[in-house]
C-alpha cells in the first residue's frame, strides 16, 4: 500500500508564500513523477506543476516564475514552494505520485491541504 499526504496548507495574504510537502509512504516503490495540481471552488482540478524522476520541471502559466517544485527521491518526499500568492492561487492542492511498484505503474493522491489567499 502506498499512501500520499500533503501538508503546509494555510492562509496567507496576498503577496505571501507558503511551502507545501508531499510524503509518500509504504515499501519497495519507485516514484516515476510527482505532480501538484490544484481546484478551486466551482472549478475543474488542474495541474500546478508537474516533476518527472529525471528533473524535468513544468509550470503552468498561471504561476511560471512564482512557484518552485522540489524533490527529494531519496526521502520520497516533495515540495512546492509558492511565492507572490495571489487571491486566484486559492483553492485545495493535491500532490499526485506516479508510482512504480512490482512492475506496475499506478497513480495515488493524497487527500489535499487546503490554500487560501486574502486579498
Amino acid at each position: 500500500q502506498v499512501q500520499v499526504v500533503e501538508t503546509g496548507g494555510g492562509s496567507v495574504r496576498a503577496g505571501g508564500s507558503l511551502r507545501l510537502s508531499c510524503a509518500v509512504s509504504g515499501s519497495r516503490f519507485e516514484i516515476k513523477a510527482m505532480d501538484w495540481y490544484r481546484q478551486a471552488p466551482g472549478k475543474e482540478r488542474e495541474l500546478v506543476a508537474a516533476s518527472t524522476f529525471d528533473g524535468i520541471r513544468v509550470y503552468s502559466d498561471s504561476v511560471k516564475g512564482r512557484f518552485i517544485i522540489a524533490r527529494d527521491n531519496a526521502k520520497n518526499t516533495g515540495d512546492l514552494q509558492m511565492n507572490r500568492l495571489t487571491p486566484e492561487d486559492t483553492g485545495t492542492y493535491y500532490c499526485n505520485v506516479d508510482i512504480l511498484r512490482f512492475g506496475r505503474r499506478s497513480s495515488y493522491w493524497g487527500p489535499g491541504t487546503q490554500v487560501t489567499v486574502s486579498s
